[in-house]
């Protein structure tokens, strides 16, 4: 399954500066527009992998795990 994140970028003075829309706490800042997405993937990649092993460490044992899609 693939997954589409929404990478939101400007300009900025000397830098380039982003986030991910569908992800609060994902943004970058970088020399480069190029730097930026690659910064921009490696941490929402980063953050959904947190996520995922704290939603699993709450959860404790005996739980199932569904696929949502919206």
């Amino acid at each position: 399954m693939k997954e589409q994140y929404t990478a939101v970028i400007k300009k900025s003075g000397k830098w380039w500066i982003g986030w991910i829309a569908e992800v609060p706490g994902v943004n970058c800042q970088e020399a480069t527009k190029g730097e930026l997405l690659t910064s921009l993937t490696i941490t929402l990649r980063e953050a959904l992998e947190f996520n995922r092993r704290e939603a699993l460490t709450a959860a404790g044992r005996d739980f199932e795990e569904k696929i949502i899609v919206v």
